[in-house]
């Protein structure tokens, strides 16, 4: 999930990072987008400073994860500092970097405090290896509570604080070798490490995002390592997720169309003993025979796996994939339950709906599909990009402005964003969506019984893959709001309660506050997003 901004620099100037002043911003584009219900508007931005970026290696896709850490446990892990203590002078600029207290003082201003010097908060470590963290200073003092925007550009990755106005990132952390590609936040992680990055080498690390952001030093600390050096898989990671309720595993995609599964708590070194994949172009799983890391290998297709998402209760698994094709699994079971054909292209992102009812994809035919579980198929096609669609997700905080306690339709709203830099908000009421009639070889379009197309008689087979469906058998959706909010590509979009999130692929992130909540965020005096209400809400229904 990637978002992005009109700004290419820093500033810390309160004008730049108050764009309601103006109804536009400097690249031409509006700061505010109307809908149904109301007007968003742009809050503020989030960027990289340009001084930190490293191009030697090429630029990279740029993902947005959010990361809500939650209250310092009793017996959290202890930060990693030198044993023969740190210097007064040292522990005097962790103090103005990082603020002290028990969070009551934070360095980013909207988790609890105010910020300084954050521009200058850096850690390098080599691609190839995690540093150990007996040479780096700490202030074990700061809790690191809040919620944070993680973000990737070129050969860092970002933390800025979500609820402060200021567009500096509060941490960076550089790779020497290779490109940080993709990463994911557990905010229940038990044992600290919560936050996974995943190489364009191959390489996985799992880190403490709390202990990182305590550390002033310049690498990674505690970094536990995972196919290092490429050994047991040397193509790049596409993508990387935590399994729900996994008590820490998780599972990395890669570029030759296999994904793997580790377990945190186990040794990172690898096993590379996989039997050789017979069949390139057929679904298959096999186990570690020893008891190291990683314990499985799904190969899923020929060609890259682009994205993979869980359900949110864990059993199913989706993957998108460069030969155009979704894919729904049975995580527990290893076995494939549906999927089916693109338009065209490949396929590039996927989104679960709360409930799991529906699965969304887009890619370079520059549709969003919307997929039913239930029947196994494409039920809708989102047309609206002019550009392929590189970023898809369900805002689970929206409810229809008729919403009572009554029952009737439930409505669902969703987001799109492409490489034509605009985002698309979609209502799907499956009530109200017309069934396309089928033509007879002669005649007239009917609705008689018997008369609608094949591809609506009943759900596909368990297990059966479909292929593309004919343009004009699939009912066809328009966006309730187009708006072009990047002058850049975007790459993501992510809802929270407050918000919509959108980044665009050189980096940028830009905060749209919800119709009513733009007004008493300026004037208020509490500032921060609510960060203690990421949990999305139950589906609303809106009667007929």
């Amino acid at each position: 999930m990637i978002n992005t901004t009109t700004t290419t620099t820093n500033s810390n100037n309160n004008n730049n990072n108050n764009p309601q002043s103006s109804s536009s911003s400097p690249g031409g584009l509006k700061t505010y987008f109307k809908t149904p219900e109301g007007r968003y508007k742009l809050h503020y931005e989030k960027t990289h400073p340009s001084s930190l970026l490293h191009y030697a290696h090429g630029k990279t896709l740029t993902q947005v994860t959010l990361a809500h850490v939650k209250d310092k446990p009793s017996q959290a892990m202890a930060p990693a500092s030198s044993s023969t203590g740190v210097s007064g002078g040292v522990r005097s600029a962790a103090a103005r970097l990082l603020g002290s207290g028990n969070g009551s003082r934070s360095f980013a201003g909207g988790n609890g405090g105010s910020k300084s010097a954050t521009g200058t908060l850096t850690s390098r470590v080599g691609s190839m290896g995690a540093s150990s963290s007996s040479n780096s200073t700490s202030n074990s003092n700061f809790d690191g509570k809040g919620t944070y925007l993680i973000f990737n550009v070129g050969d860092a990755i970002f933390v800025s604080d979500l609820n402060s106005q200021d567009k500096d990132p509060i941490k960076s952390m550089h790779f020497s070798n290779s490109n940080p590609i993709c990463h994911a936040f557990d905010p229940d992680a038990k044992d600290g490490h919560d936050l996974l990055i995943g190489l364009n080498s191959g390489d996985v690390y799992s880190v403490s995002l709390r202990q990182q952001l305590q550390d002033v030093g310049k690498k990674l600390v505690g970094a536990q390592h995972y196919n290092k050096d490429g050994c047991v898989n040397n193509s790049r990671c596409t993508s990387i997720a935590w399994i729900p309720s996994g008590d820490g595993t998780f599972i990395v995609a890669h570029a030759d169309g296999n994904l793997y599964v580790y377990e945190k708590s186990k040794d990172g070194s690898g096993d590379p003993s996989f039997p050789i994949i017979k069949d390139q172009s057929q679904f298959s799983v096999a186990h570690a025979r020893y008891s190291k890391n990683p314990l499985a290998r799904w190969h899923i297709c020929q060609g890259s796996v682009n994205s993979i998402v869980f359900s949110t209760d864990g059993a199913y698994i989706a993957t998108v994939g460069r030969d155009g094709y979704l894919r729904v699994f049975d995580f527990k079971n290893e076995k494939l339950v549906c999927g089916g054909k693109s338009y065209y292209g490949a396929l590039l992102c996927c989104a679960w709906s709360m409930d799991r009812k529906y699965i969304l994809t887009g890619g370079e035919d520059d549709l969003v599909q919307v997929w039913s579980m239930e029947d196994r198929k494409v039920v809708a096609w989102g047309e609206g990009h002019n550009s392929w669609v590189s970023g898809v997700a369900f805002d689970s905080y929206w409810s229809a402005p008729n919403t009572d306690d009554t029952g009737g339709n439930i409505v669902y709203r969703f987001g799109s964003v492409g490489q034509d830099a605009q985002l698309l908000l979609w209502d799907l009421e499956m009530d109200e969506i017309a069934v396309p009639m089928r033509r007879p070889p002669c005649g007239s379009p009917t609705l008689s019984t018997g008369s609608q197309s094949a591809h609506w008689d009943s759900a596909c087979p368990v297990g059966y893959l479909q292929p593309a469906p004919s343009m004009r058998v699939v009912p066809k959706l328009s966006p309730v709001t187009a708006h072009r909010v990047h002058t850049e590509p975007l790459s993501g979009l992510i809802f929270t309660q407050e918000s919509v999130l959108t980044s665009c692929r050189e980096g940028h992130i830009k905060i749209w506050m919800r119709p009513g909540l733009a007004e008493s965020q300026s004037s208020g005096s509490d500032n921060s997003l609510s960060s203690s209400k990421l949990k999305e809400k139950p589906l609303s229904s809106s009667k007929s």
